[in-house]
């Protein structure tokens, strides 16, 4: 079975960032997405807010580099939670339990310019930096040229591998 989730909008106010009572750091935010059709009339699409909730060095990468209004990119699971009202009703709410955060903007766009290049998109196993091919020399950039994804075969004696 699978429980993956990619949604893209924007943040409706700044992340919350806490502490549990452990030391483990987690932001909750919503997203507001549009989606991708109009009404039935072919009218104004609808929005739709999501709750997300990220944990850990995730969690502190959207309160660090994101606020109300930037574009957010969240890849992760959907999952539900259940809990009591003040009045002891049962309630179940939905949120996305963010695995990858992405910036859904350039700096340009979004008019922040809080963080660097580098800094294109944070999951909790590693920063991906996207489109930047230079590596680290004690803060000098490497000027080599992007490697290829493509490759030239030799084709040798003019017959193909396959």
């Amino acid at each position: 079975m699978l429980n993956h989730i990619v949604i893209m909008g924007r943040l409706t106010r700044d992340p919350e960032l806490r502490t549990t009572q452990s030391g483990v750091s987690v932001t909750s935010f919503t997203v507001a997405v549009d989606r991708d059709f109009g009404g039935r009339d072919g009218g104004e699409r609808q929005t739709d807010f999501i709750d997300c909730v990220a944990w850990r060095q995730t969690g502190e990468f959207v309160s660090k580099y994101f606020h109300k209004g930037s574009m957010i990119v969240v890849s992760g699971r959907l999952q539900s939670r259940k809990w009591q009202d003040r009045d002891g009703n049962n309630r179940t709410s939905w949120e996305v339990n963010a695995d990858n955060v992405y910036f859904g903007e350039s700096r340009a766009s979004s008019g922040s310019g809080n963080y660097s290049r580098d800094d294109n998109s944070y999951s909790n196993s590693s920063y991906s930096n996207s489109g930047n091919y230079g590596s680290y020399d004690g803060g000098r950039q490497n000027s080599a040229p992007a490697p290829s994804a493509f490759a030239e075969l030799d084709d040798g004696d003019g017959e193909l591998p396959f």
